[in-house]
């Protein structure tokens, strides 16, 4: 298969000790040291979801051995394989033909990877602002949207229907600039965004919303959209590869697929331990835990 669309809730998953000490010695030391330096527990949490999800992907569907894999990242922060020391000689695809993108903001952590493709995503909770009313919020936000997405997300009925078209508008835009990898410098108003008519629901993911690039349509890239639950927008970009080896575009892509929720024993399955166990990094994410939450921002944490 080459489509891979994974969902972690973190929000709900109060990780026991023992959990939490095994899935750090599952992942690359100085990835876990990053995930150390969290100030919140919800932000850890979400880290360490996306390191296994990214783990469980390339050694479930790349067929590298889960101690070989090693993950790196590029200039801009967005994950990439490094060269594998050995790939399972029945398993299937080479690894440099999948691209992945992972994405965690409010309850969940998602995982979109696809063979042959750029790949990015993002998904958004739904959130009144914080500080700030929402006619005020949207005034802060004003250059982040065209003229004509503006209008749409205005039109959209009652504040909460305004909020929801907002942020759809927000993940296709994310999940583009991720797709890409061009980060802040991305002047987002260049991508405009046409919605599909049909509602998008938890039920079934849609392709139907196009994109305008510098006032054209383009034909290269395709946007899925889909729902978590009532208050999740994640939305998937999928566009030409773009470097060599990558492989062909697929001529024909499988029907768009909802996001399947994973267990944590869904994350550890296929895992083995790459390091010693560290009691004291327990110690430092009960206090964490206990640290009041801040309220959650509009980007989602790469």
């Amino acid at each position: 298969m080459g489509s891979v669309r994974w969902a972690f809730r973190c929000g709900s998953w109060t990780p026991t000790r023992s959990e939490w000490l095994y899935a750090a010695r599952c992942i690359q030391r100085e990835e876990k040291d990053r995930i150390g330096q969290f100030m919140f527990a919800k932000d850890a949490k979400s880290a360490m979801a996306g390191r296994l999800l990214l783990r469980r992907l390339v050694c479930d569907r790349m067929g590298v051995p889960w101690s070989e894999i090693r993950l790196e990242r590029s200039p801009r922060g967005k994950p990439y394989l490094a060269a594998p020391l050995k790939v399972s000689p029945d398993s299937g695809p080479e690894p440099w033909t999948w691209s992945f993108n992972l994405s965690h903001q409010g309850d969940y952590a998602v995982l979109a990877a696809e063979r042959g493709m750029q790949v990015g995503v993002d998904v958004m909770k739904t959130t009144m602002p914080g500080s700030s009313s929402v006619l005020e919020f949207f005034r802060i936000m004003t250059r982040q949207f065209t003229e004509y997405e503006w209008s749409v997300i205005q039109s959209a009925g009652l504040e909460r229907q305004q909020l929801g078209a907002f942020y759809r508008h927000w993940a296709l835009k994310e999940s583009f600039i991720k797709a890409i990898g061009t980060g802040l410098g991305f002047n987002l108003q260049r991508a405009e965004f046409h919605l599909s008519s049909q509602p998008i629901t938890q039920d079934r993911a849609l392709r139907q919303t196009k994109m305008h690039l510098d006032e054209e349509e383009e034909e290269d890239w395709i946007f899925e959209e889909s729902l978590l639950d009532a208050d999740h927008h994640v939305a998937v970009a999928l566009g030409p590869p773009d470097k060599a080896g990558a492989g062909p575009a697929p001529s024909t892509l499988p029907p768009p697929a909802t996001f399947t929720l994973l267990s944590f024993s869904d994350l550890i399955g296929l895992a083995s331990p790459l390091t010693e166990e560290d009691p004291a990094y327990w110690d430092s994410f009960e206090r964490k835990a206990e640290a009041p939450e801040r309220q959650t921002d509009t980007h989602s944490y790469k």
